[in-house]
């Protein structure tokens, strides 16, 4: 079946006129210029945290102005592509098979720039904070949970997302009981917060010495990453904090001081650990902007089950189970939500997770409109 190229370059260059409508080129490069000049500050550098900031706010926007202003110069490249093609008879098939090529290139890199402009909730534009927690399962839960964590991590490396894990609890066996990172780049939580509920594995358990088939599951939370602007203010009398001696893997102790922190929020219950810094101050630091994160993100659940409440709608909108992988008896890795699947599950651990991430996004947003509706 012959291409009609020139309805599909039409179809293209609408699509990249809806992004470019949302994205607004001209606000980016706007942006662009007053965090150049402000990275350009002789005293940039005196506050490491907010030179960190700038500078990676900078090299984001940049980079989706650069993806935006490249689309449409592909989209170009792709029509002479055509039109070569048509008049040069020798090279015609040779020439048409390199445009069908570039085509199915462009669709995918258009489909992914779509995704932003389904990102804009309050905080889709913040960084994000992720917390994974063994659950049913035992030791292949725990190890499930060090396969999750992994899997993130690689995701973020190969976006170019800095990363940092800040606290890692360690199972007696194997595995983790749980681990807490951060994921610090533009959208990194809009794009995460999909990834949020329990996940399912399936396999031969490892840990099983008559080779049975088990079951277990892990959570994962995903909250924005607390700003100065938003005054979560926490009263010392709301707070109960511990000190104890980091530990890793079998209990060895990686520091010979109680530098490592367990913050409880009394009123809400909520329990926040620390270990993965240098000083007990550092630690506390950080449990307190994840705590203050935790607080932010349970006032918006509060709010939007208000306004729910007030509406009507008491619709779950998260299932207890979102995604199974499944290692045996067969191999497959299949959202629950969406239907996305993918039989390559050692890509899908390796960070290979776009697609679902993609798929969860484009669900939740007709999620939203049917709840309006």
């Amino acid at each position: 079946m012959s291409i009609d190229f020139s309805v599909e370059i039409e179809t293209l260059r609408g699509t990249l006129a809806n992004i470019v409508a949302v994205t607004r080129p001209d606000e980016l490069r706007e942006r662009i210029a007053k965090l150049s000049e402000k990275a350009a500050a002789p005293d940039l550098w005196d506050d490491p945290d907010a030179a960190q900031a700038v500078t990676s706010e900078l090299s984001h926007t940049q980079a989706e102005l650069g993806r935006i202003e490249k689309m449409a110069s592909r989209i170009d490249d792709l029509e002479v592509m055509v039109e070569m093609a048509e008049e040069e008879q020798d090279d015609k098939e040779l020439l048409l098979e390199e445009a069908t090529e570039d085509l199915t290139s462009i669709r995918k890199a258009l489909a992914d720039l779509e995704i932003k402009t389904l990102l804009s909730g309050e905080y889709d534009e913040r960084s994000a904070v992720i917390t994974i927690r063994a659950g049913a399962g035992g030791v292949d839960a725990a190890d499930f949970t060090e396969m999750l964590l992994r899997m993130y991590l690689r995701w973020a490396e190969r976006r170019g997302y800095p990363t940092k894990v800040m606290d890692t609890a360690y199972a007696e066996e194997a595995g983790l009981k749980s681990a807490t990172f951060e994921v610090n780049a533009p959208y990194a939580y809009g794009t995460l917060s999909v990834e949020a509920g329990t996940h399912r594995l399936v396999r031969i358990s490892p840990f099983d010495n008559q080779g049975r088939r088990h079951t277990s599951f892990a959570a994962v939370e995903v909250i924005p990453l607390i700003e100065t602007t938003d005054h979560i203010e926490i009263p010392e009398s709301e707070l109960k904090i511990d000190v104890f001696r980091s530990s890793g893997p079998g209990g060895q102790s990686v520091n010979t001081t109680d530098s490592a922190v367990r913050m409880t929020h009394i009123p809400t219950g909520i329990v926040v650990s620390m270990q993965n810094e240098k000083s007990q101050i550092q630690n506390r630091a950080a449990a307190l902007r994840v705590l203050q994160s935790r607080l932010l993100q349970l006032r918006h659940e509060e709010e939007q089950a208000a306004k729910k409440a007030l509406a009507g709608d008491v619709k779950a909108s998260w299932g207890d189970q979102m995604r199974s992988y499944v290692l045996q008896p067969y191999q497959m890795v299949k959202d629950l939500r969406t239907g996305q699947e993918n039989g390559n599950t050692g890509a899908v651990f390796d960070g290979d997770i776009d697609d679902f991430i993609n798929a969860g996004i484009r669900w939740r947003k007709d999620q939203s409109q049917d709840t309006e509706k």
